[in-house]
This record gives C-alpha cells, sequence and structure tokens, in this order.
C-alpha cells in the first residue's frame, strides 16, 4: 500500500485520463506547445520531441508528438530531421533559430496519417508541415517535408552532381 499524501486524493475534482483512440488522417490546424532534446535510448545521440497541439475542429486541444533525430550515428536520420525541421521553420515562418521554443505557439498545418503496428494498434503520425496565410487556408506552395518524398523519389541535380538517397548507394 501507498500512502497517497495527508489529504488523500479527490477524483472529483480531476477529470479523468482517456484512452485516446487514435484521430482520422486529414490536415489540422495546429501548433507546437512543447518541445525539448532528450536522449536516445541508445545513448548514441538525441533528438528533438515536439507536441503539437490541434487548435480548431472536433479534435481541438489534442496532443499530437513527433521526434527529430537532429543528433544521431545515421546521416539518414538526420538528414530526415533536418528536412522536417526546415518545414516546420518554413511553415511558421521563422528560418534561423536558436532554441525550439521560437517555434511555439504559432500556427501550421500539418498532414497526419494513420500507422498501424502490431504491437500499438493504429498510431498518428505527422508527414508533413505547411503554412497557413493569412485566411487561415494552406499556402499554396508545400512546405519541404510534403516535397521530401518527392525528391527522394527522383534524382535531382544538386551543384552539378547527381543526388542518390543513402539507402540506393551499395
Amino acid at each position: 500500500m501507498a500512502n497517497i499524501g495527508a489529504n488523500g486524493f479527490d477524483a472529483t475534482q480531476v477529470d479523468p485520463s482517456n484512452d485516446f483512440e487514435h484521430i482520422p488522417a486529414d490536415r489540422y490546424k495546429a501548433e507546437i506547445t512543447n518541445s525539448e532534446m532528450l536522449d536516445n535510448s541508445k545513448a548514441t545521440g538525441e533528438y528533438l520531441k515536439l507536441e503539437f497541439t490541434i487548435l480548431d475542429g472536433p479534435y481541438a486541444g489534442r496532443k499530437l508528438w513527433t521526434q527529430l533525430n537532429l543528433i544521431n550515428p545515421s546521416p539518414q536520420a538526420v538528414e530526415i530531421a533536418q528536412r522536417d525541421l526546415s518545414a516546420i521553420c518554413h511553415a511558421v515562418g521563422k528560418l534561423r533559430v536558436k532554441d525550439s521554443s521560437e517555434l511555439h505557439n504559432i500556427p501550421m498545418e500539418i498532414n497526419v496519417k494513420v500507422k498501424t503496428t502490431q504491437e500499438y494498434g493504429p498510431q498518428n503520425i505527422i508527414r508533413g508541415y505547411s503554412a497557413i496565410n493569412t485566411n487561415g487556408n494552406r499556402s499554396s506552395t508545400p512546405a519541404k517535408a510534403e516535397t521530401a518524398q518527392a525528391a527522394t523519389n527522383s534524382t535531382p541535380q544538386t551543384g552539378g552532381g547527381t543526388f542518390t538517397p543513402p539507402w540506393k548507394i551499395k
């Protein structure tokens, strides 16, 4: 048994937690409401954990999280994280940041997908970030994270050479 405290606990004063179901795949207006750098599970790097809060619609107030592997032994993981962070920066209009808190509380549109795993079942993942223009709609220019998939499926010319994704190099 464990003593809960001198005054005990009054459950009538606290809303009970819910087993949140995933939200449907869609685009949602959201903002970053919390962020922190954490060590990865193998202590070989660090990731930026971002908490997003949906701002409107039937899922207003719901939280979603993503992790960006900014310091990692895998160059591919770092590149993906940097592309996502760049897309977030473009979406919120902050192109040079020193602290992740500079990205907080600025509305953007996130592209939410549903991924199903055997261990955890359906989960939400964020697959893109877009700016919201002044009338509340998505910017006509897609953010870089949305175009990253297309970029890795083609062979763009960069600096006079050919780009080969790391996973295609033998």
